[in-house]
């Protein structure tokens, strides 16, 4: 399955806040031996988050969505996911059972008695109202869940909630997906040599070693090694394709050019 992650929020895209979602589902998939395929931000525009929605049910893939889970005007995931999915917003009763508790948690706490049909506290039901025919996702930070429809997982936009209920959702329906760590990556650095001149070695290696792919990476002001070029190859997917032999072809061909090699990365 190709693996994507949606995160919705205008204050990430203004710069208010910074987005750390990415870097933290990378590492949780790398950690799993699998690894994202897209991802996209989005603001809280309903058009929008509709169609990334749209496409993301319609894609098969696995979708993580963070954020605009919540229950104030600017949350707008979950209506957009009923629409998305042409189904009713209905409140889901785990979800209800479980906002419950917590509310009945924080009275108990600020020693207040609960008071289950207060106006604010029935508002906080709101935030148990799903797409119908959807899963929960259990919150181990406060309780208020998550869910899923089909591949497409809602977390809400707080990374201490929304981590490891990215986890629960990996470990607990994806393990069939998960695979022991494993070197994808093998690369070397390329003094003075242009990329254009070194595409047909690359369309040649790719030609010649399916489920490889070759990466190039250019830079003109690294600290160490001043402009230069990493040059490697990678697997398409953990368990297809000859890394080793594309990358002893991809450096035997680079020594034919007459490349300056440098340093070697395996990752």
């Amino acid at each position: 399955m190709n693996i994507g992650l949606i995160i919705v929020g205008d204050e990430i895209l203004s710069g208010k806040r910074a987005d750390k979602h990415l870097p933290k589902v990378i590492e949780l998939l790398a950690a799993r031996g699998m690894s994202l395929s897209w991802a996209r931000y989005v603001g809280d525009e309903r058009e929008r988050i509709t169609a990334d929605l749209r496409h993301a049910f319609a894609s098969g893939d696995l979708v993580f969505s963070c954020g605009g889970i919540g229950a104030t005007p600017d949350d707008h995931t979950r209506p957009c996911a009923a629409a998305a999915l042409g189904v009713e917003l209905a409140l889901h009763p785990e979800a209800k059972a479980l906002i419950l508790e917590r509310m009945a948690d924080v009275a108990r706490e600020q020693g207040q008695p609960f008071e289950p049909d207060r106006p604010d506290n029935v508002h906080r039901l709101n935030m148990g109202v799903f797409p119908a025919g959807c899963s929960i996702i259990p919150n181990p930070y406060n309780k208020i869940p998550g869910f899923s429809c089909g591949h497409v997982h809602f977390v809400p936009g707080f990374p201490v909630m929304a981590w490891p209920m990215i986890e629960w959702v990996l470990d607990t329906r994806y393990r069939h997906l998960q695979r022991a760590s494993s070197v994808r990556e093998r690369s070397v650095i390329v003094y003075g040599a242009m990329e254009a001149a070194l595409t047909p070695l690359m369309e040649d290696i790719e030609a010649r070693f399916l489920g490889v792919k070759v990466f190039s990476l250019p830079s003109v002001d690294h600290p160490q090694h001043g402009r230069h070029i990493e040059l490697g190859v990678k697997r398409a997917q953990p368990e297809v394709g000859d890394d080793e032999a594309a990358y002893a072809a991809l450096r035997d061909g680079l020594l034919a050019f007459g490349a300056q090699l440098g340093p070697e990365m395996v990752r």
